[in-house]
């Protein structure tokens, strides 16, 4: 059995995070990654959106890390040259009741620490984005969209610069604990002992969890998970802001709507939508879901042209409540909280989860 002394289960963008600040403090870290390559999972497959912090529960993990790590995002893009744009986005109200709700909204977002959320009406927000229809907005101009891979790049380069190692097909099937350690058993038959484990492992998160013996079952959730689609525009955009409608009052969302964003290179997208399943590989984009793309976007966007969204690409979200369930918060649980020495599993990391990432990193580092 080989002894090393911190293993990181997942080379996604949290656990690539979370091992370069482990590896940063003198820690051996190897990181296990069952593909063939970092980022496959949902950190490949989401908006590469740089989130300001509004929606969530003020106190909430979910709240203060997306706060603490757009900042720190922000900074560490500038100093490590990644490609990213703090381009703003546009929350619209389409209807008086959504028009109604934005002072809410502004009032969560002050809570929760953004403090340059403003409130615009149509005529300034149509000044902004004159494409856009709708009865009123609030301004975004911390939101932003990054380069996703190129980040996991730098997190991966400066994880090595420290010593730490990523190894690939590196599958891991269950884990034990012992008085000596965490026992990481992998699907190859090998087995690594390893005084601290940090389960970061996305998708497969809760089922690892559920292969840990030694760890009481009320500390694994149940595994759901909500597909999303995104359709792209063909042609250029007609926005250089993000547009996200604005949610429906007393309406419990498991996204955000179906919202337009920008990549780096001016393409637009729209998506995520939400298709509750089973299987956590199915990531086909199904065409008809379009019909309902172009009856969301015509809301805020009635010149969208017909036959302009094609099918782009569909990621899962990692979710631990159900379709009608609030939504949970980030489970960031260690040996204070379900009593096993040596473990941290990361459950339930979704959105906000790659604006995050170095916050998690560090609320991790602190629990070690």
């Amino acid at each position: 059995m080989d002894r090393v002394d911190t293993v990181v289960i997942g080379a996604g963008v949290v656990g690539l995070a979370v091992a370069r600040a482990l590896a940063a403090t003198g820690r051996e870290v190897l990181v296990l990654e069952q593909a063939d390559a970092i980022g496959t999972g949902t950190s490949s497959r989401n908006s590469e959106v740089i989130h300001a912090g509004i929606y969530y529960p003020t106190g909430s993990l979910k709240a203060r890390l997306c706060v603490q790590g757009r900042e720190l995002l922000y900074r560490y893009c500038a100093e490590r040259a990644v490609a990213h744009q703090r381009c703003g986005k546009l929350i619209v109200a389409t209807s008086p009741s959504q028009r109604d709700a934005l002072p809410a909204i502004v009032d969560k977002a002050l809570a929760n620490g953004v403090t340059d959320l403003r409130l615009l009406s149509r005529d300034e927000a149509r000044a902004m984005e004159p494409a856009l229809e709708c009865l009123g907005a609030a301004y975004s101009p911390s939101t932003g969209i990054i380069d996703s891979h190129a980040l996991m790049l730098a997190l991966q380069g400066d994880l090595e610069h420290h010593g730490g190692l990523v190894a690939f097909h590196a599958s891991v099937d269950h884990m034990r604990a012992t008085a000596a350690g965490i026992e990481v058993h992998c699907a190859d038959g090998s087995v690594l002992q390893a005084r601290l484990v940090v389960n970061a492992a996305g998708l497969g998160a809760c089922a690892l969890a559920g292969a840990t013996q030694g760890l009481p079952s009320s500390h694994v959730p149940r595994a759901h998970f909500a597909k999303g689609s995104y359709f792209t525009l063909s042609g250029r955009s007609p926005f250089s802001r993000l547009i996200y409608p604005a949610p429906e009052p007393d309406r419990h969302l498991a996204g955000l709507g179906v919202h337009l964003t920008i990549d780096l290179g001016g393409q637009a997208k729209f998506g995520p939508d939400v298709q509750w399943v089973h299987d956590p590989l199915d990531l086909q984009v199904d065409p008809s879901r379009g019909v309902v793309f172009y009856d969301e976007v015509r809301r805020y966007w009635p010149a969208l042209p017909d036959g302009a969204l094609q099918p782009g690409y569909a990621g899962m979200r990692p979710k631990i409540s159900g379709p009608d369930e609030p939504a949970a918060d980030f489970r960031i649980e260690g040996p204070a909280q379900h009593g096993v020495p040596g473990l941290i599993n990361l459950l339930g990391i979704e959105s906000p989860g790659l604006t995050s990432c170095l916050a998690i990193a560090e609320h991790v580092t602190a629990m070690t």
